[in-house]
């Protein structure tokens, strides 16, 4: 009677591994779906992140604005928003208007020193002989520039659009903000569920909005300084490449690295000096170096201890995903993964894996046990 009862229940064990495999499948078809969409509204989706970027940026001094009394009047929140949405309409504006400047300008030199660049490469390699010479050159004649370029002032023209698009989200953003704590409560059905949720968005928008001021700063140090170096050596392009300067760097790692060879690259189509293009290799370098290894994570801080393998494969990821502004786009997302799979006990491996040191959600349980009050009223 028991070995019939064994058998039985054996059938359990093979149906629990279905389910599992089940399971899988279904995941993985829904991560192709995902990945279809992803690629497919990228225009979309790219704006999108942008907005809540730049709405969790203006949040706070929305608030400080509603606190600003002028005598006995004070801003209500429809002025207020509709103060941070023209700002950063004009921000946008602006960054559009500067970004088609120079990419108008790159165009036209680009055009203008095509053949000395070819020339100038292509002798990088005469120590080789002049047949590995001629080959390098004759390959690079044989590259299309025209395409590119066509694509290029193609990606720049869409930054224009892309800039009123972001500008809608913003004003809708800001619209939603009123009623987000009663659709937040009522959609968890709990109070305390609330609050925590709350608690989590309010995190990754600290380390977002602390992200971003820092690098802000820093890519703008870096880019006067790259400006500030060309203009020394008299070099063309020198506001050119400090806006290339300041744009990759808020790319980790790749972009600091590109934008270093771009500026050592046009220094030496324009003096085909190796000694000089070797001076401002290593001054950029240089600045690129301690930028990066020094300042960032001093400014930074502990807000965001990212895996370095985990940073190269989000910026791998988004790369073929949204292109070049998934990249810009790679870290923000990494940190607000990694708060939110912190807080699912299925995915805090995730976390812990994005995290450098094992500890992503530190600041969050550090600010969480701030809140907790003894007995007698006091905060521990």
């Amino acid at each position: 009677m028991k070995d019939l009862n064994h058998q039985r229940s054996d059938p359990k064990v093979p149906n629990d591994h279905f389910h599992r495999l089940q399971v899988w499948f279904l995941g993985i078809i829904a991560f192709a779906v995902i990945l279809f969409l992803l690629v497919q509204a990228k225009f979309l989706l790219i704006s999108l992140a942008i907005a809540i970027m730049l709405f969790s940026l203006t949040a706070d001094a929305i608030g400080y604005l509603q606190r600003l009394r002028i005598g006995e009047a004070k801003f209500s929140v429809g002025v207020a928003s509709a103060l941070a949405v023209a700002f950063i309409a004009s921000v946008l504006i602006s960054i559009s208007a500067i970004i088609l400047s120079q990419a108008n300008t790159i165009v036209q030199t680009v055009m203008q020193y095509a053949e000395p660049a070819q020339l100038a490469v292509a002798g990088l390699f005469s120590w080789m002989g002049e047949e590995v010479e001629s080959s390098v050159l004759e390959w690079l004649r044989g590259v299309r520039l025209g395409p590119w370029l066509t694509t290029m002032a193609g990606q720049a023209g869409n930054i224009a659009s892309g800039a009123v698009l972001v500008t809608l989200f913003v004003g809708f953003l800001f619209l939603e903000r009123v009623w987000f704590s009663r659709k937040l409560s009522s959609l968890m059905g709990d109070a305390e569920r609330a609050e925590q949720a709350e608690r989590i968005i309010s995190s990754i928008m600290h380390r977002l909005n602390r992200y971003l001021v820092v690098k802000a700063i820093i890519s703008s140090v870096t880019g006067a300084l790259v400006y500030s170096v060309m203009r020394i050596f008299g070099l063309e392009l020198a506001f050119s490449m400090g806006v290339l300067a300041f744009v990759l760097n808020f790319i980790p790692n790749i972009g600091s690295i590109v934008a270093t060879l771009a500026v050592a690259l046009v220094a030496y189509v324009q003096t085909t000096e190796t000694l000089t293009s070797f001076v401002v290799f290593a001054i950029i370098g240089g600045i690129q170096f301690v930028v990066g290894q020094v300042i960032d994570p001093l400014m930074l801080g502990r807000a965001l201890r990212l895996s370095s393998l985990g940073i190269i494969a989000s910026l791998a990821f988004w790369a073929v995903v949204w292109g070049v502004p998934g990249m810009f786009l790679a870290v923000p997302i990494m940190v607000s993964v990694m708060i939110v799979c912190s807080h699912i006990p299925g995915l805090r491996p995730v976390a812990v894996l994005l995290s450098r040191e094992g500890l992503p959600d530190t600041e969050l349980r550090l600010s969480e046990n701030q809140r907790l009050k003894a007995p007698d009223g006091e905060q521990l």
